[in-house]
C-alpha cells in the first residue's frame, strides 16, 4: 500500500510538471504509450495468457469512463490545489455505491446509507455552495470521481472473470486507441526534458494499481482502504513544500467526513460477511 500511496503522489506531481507544456489528453496518451511496453514483459513473466478475456464489451465500458475520469482528474490537477483534487476523489466510493445499487443489484444497508450521507455532507463542506461560488475546477474534480466510480463498478464485475494484469493490459491498450485522436488534435512537440516525468507517470500509473491489488491480497479492505486516506496528508505536504499551496481546513474537514462514512460502511460490511 505504501507503493500505491507513493505512486499516486508521484503521478500527480508528474502531471502538474507536464501540464505547462501539453494538454491533459496528450499527457494521458503519452503516459499510456510509455506504460504499455513496461507492462507487457512484466505480465508475460507473472501472468502468461494475461491478454485473454471473454468480457471485451465490459472492458470497453470501463475504459471509456476511466479515460474520461482521468482526463478530468489531470485537468483538475492543473487548476486546483493537489489536496483538494484528492479530497474530491475520495467521493468515488460514494458514487460507486449508488451505481452498484442500480447496475449490480446490490442493496443499500445502514453502512452504505451512512457513507452516502456523510459523503454528500463532505462535498458540501468542501465546496460550501452559497458561501462561495462553485469553482469550475471543483466540478471537474467531482466529474472525475463519478467517472472513476463507473470504472470501479465495472472493475468489480470484471474481477469475477479476469485477473489484475488482464484488466491493466486492456486498460492501457484500449485507452491508447481511445486517446489517440484527442491527443493528435492538441499535439505539442515533446521536449527531451519532459521524458523523465513521462517515465515517472508511466511507471506510477502501473505501480499504483498493482500496489493496491497486492495490498488486497494480504489484508482486509477495512485495513487497506483507510490507509488510502493517507494520500491526502501526503499530497498536501507535497503541495505545501513544492508548490506553496496552503492547507484549507474546509478541505480537511470535508475529507474527514467522507472518510468516516467510508470506514463505517466498510466495518459494517465486514461484520455482515462474518
Amino acid at each position: 500500500m505504501g507503493v500505491a500511496l507513493t505512486s499516486f503522489a508521484l503521478l500527480a506531481v508528474s502531471a502538474r510538471e507536464l501540464l505547462d507544456t501539453m494538454e491533459p489528453v496528450q499527457f494521458l496518451f503519452l503516459r499510456t504509450a510509455f506504460g504499455l511496453p513496461l507492462l507487457v514483459p512484466l505480465a508475460l513473466w507473472l501472468a502468461p495468457g494475461f491478454y485473454r478475456t471473454e468480457r471485451l464489451p465490459l472492458h470497453l465500458l470501463r475504459n471509456l469512463f476511466h479515460y474520461g475520469g482521468q482526463v478530468c482528474w489531470i485537468t483538475a490537477i492543473g487548476i486546483l490545489p493537489l489536496a483538494l483534487v484528492f479530497a474530491l476523489e475520495f467521493t468515488t466510493p460514494v458514487w460507486a455505491a449508488v451505481l452498484a445499487l442500480f447496475f449490480l443489484g446490490e442493496r443499500l444497508n445502514r453502512g452504505r446509507v451512512v457513507a452516502l450521507v456523510l459523503g454528500v455532507a463532505g462535498v458540501l463542506v468542501i465546496t460550501r455552495p452559497g458561501v462561495q461560488p462553485i469553482d469550475l475546477g471543483v466540478l471537474i474534480g467531482l466529474a472525475a470521481a463519478v467517472g472513476f466510480a463507473v470504472s470501479l463498478t465495472a472493475t468489480k464485475g470484471l474481477t469475477r472473470y479476469d485477473g489484475v494484469f488482464t484488466i491493466l493490459f486492456w486498460m492501457l491498450a484500449m485507452q491508447l486507441l481511445i486517446g489517440l485522436v484527442p491527443a493528435l488534435l492538441v499535439w505539442q512537440p515533446v521536449a527531451g526534458v519532459d521524458a523523465p516525468w513521462l517515465l515517472v507517470a508511466a511507471v506510477t500509473g502501473i505501480s499504483a494499481h498493482l500496489g493496491i491489488a497486492k495490498a488486497f491480497q494480504h489484508a482486509d479492505a477495512t485495513v487497506v482502504l483507510p490507509m488510502d486516506f493517507l494520500r491526502l496528508p501526503l499530497i498536501a505536504l507535497v503541495g505545501a513544500l513544492f508548490y506553496d499551496e496552503g492547507l484549507d481546513p474546509w478541505v480537511i474537514a470535508g475529507a474527514a467526513l467522507i472518510f468516516v462514512g467510508n470506514e463505517y460502511s466498510l466495518r459494517r460490511e465486514r461484520r455482515g460477511s462474518a
